[in-house]
C-alpha cells in the first residue's frame, strides 16, 4: 500500500477512520479490533495503535482494556462541552476577522461560497459538510488566528457526526449557506456586533437537532 502525502502509517489510519467515523460509515457503538484493522490496512499493530490513541483522545473512540474497542457513542454533556468551546473560541474569531481581517483570505472565502451554492444545486450533502469545515478554517485565517482552528476541529468532531443525520436537506444547507453568507457580510463590512449574532445563530442550529437526534437515534447515545 503506497501512502501519498501522508507522513507515518498511523497518520494514513487515522485520516481514514477519522473519516469513516464522522461520515457514519462507523456507526456509534461499533466494535473494530486493532489486530484487524492491522491486517485491513496492511501494517504492523503499532500504527494503529497510534491511530486508536489519537482517535480516543478526540472522544470518538473508547478503548476498553480486556475488552474490544468501540466507536464513542454520542455523548450530550460531551457534545455541550464541545460546543461550549467552540463558540467561545469562535466568537473570538469573527470579531478579530470583523475588526482586522487578512483580505488575502477573501477570494478564497468567496471561491468557497460559490462551491456551497453548488453543492447545493446538487444536493450533495458530503460536499457541503467538507465546504462548512473549510469554510470555518478559512475565517480562522482571515482573522489572523488560524492556530484557533485547531480548537475549533477537536470540538467539531463531537458535533459534525451529528450532523451527518442531520445535514442531509436542501432546506438544511440553505439555512447554513445563509449563515455563512450573513456572516462574511457582517465581517467585510467590518460589523463585530452583526457578526457575532449571526455566528450565534448559526451554532445554536444544533440545539434542536441534537434534542430531535436523542430522540429518533436514541441507540447511538450513551445515556
Amino acid at each position: 500500500m503506497q501512502i501519498a502525502d501522508r507522513k507515518t502509517g498511523s497518520d494514513f489510519v487515522f485520516d481514514t477512520l477519522f473519516d469513516q467515523i464522522m461520515r457514519l460509515e462507523l456507526l456509534p457503538g461499533t466494535k473494530i479490533s486493532e489486530t484487524e484493522m492491522a491486517k485491513s490496512f496492511g501494517f504492523s499493530r503499532q500504527p494503529v495503535r497510534e491511530a486508536f490513541t489519537r482517535l480516543a483522545n478526540l472522544n470518538l473512540l473508547l478503548i476498553r482494556p480486556q475488552r474490544a474497542t468501540i466507536v464513542r457513542p454520542f455523548s450530550r454533556e460531551l457534545i455541550a462541552n464541545a460546543r461550549f468551546v467552540r463558540s467561545a473560541v469562535e466568537l473570538e474569531v469573527v470579531r478579530a476577522a470583523a475588526n482586522d481581517r487578512d483580505a488575502s483570505c477573501d477570494a478564497a472565502l468567496k471561491s468557497n461560497m460559490r462551491d456551497q451554492r453548488e453543492a447545493i444545486a446538487k444536493s450533495d450533502a458530503d460536499a457541503f459538510h467538507d465546504l462548512d469545515y473549510a469554510f470555518h478554517e478559512l475565517l480562522c485565517k482571515a482573522s489572523g488566528h488560524a492556530f484557533a482552528f485547531d480548537i475549533i476541529a477537536a470540538n467539531k468532531a463531537q458535533v459534525d457526526r451529528l450532523c451527518v443525520l442531520s445535514l442531509t436537506s436542501t432546506k438544511s444547507m440553505e439555512a447554513l449557506y445563509q449563515d455563512h453568507e450573513d456572516l462574511l457580510e457582517a465581517i467585510f463590512g467590518e460589523n463585530a456586533v452583526k457578526a457575532d449574532a449571526v455566528l450565534r445563530r448559526h451554532l445554536d442550529r444544533l440545539s434542536p437537532t441534537i434534542d430531535a437526534l436523542y430522540t429518533t437515534h436514541q441507540a447511538y447515545f450513551d445515556e
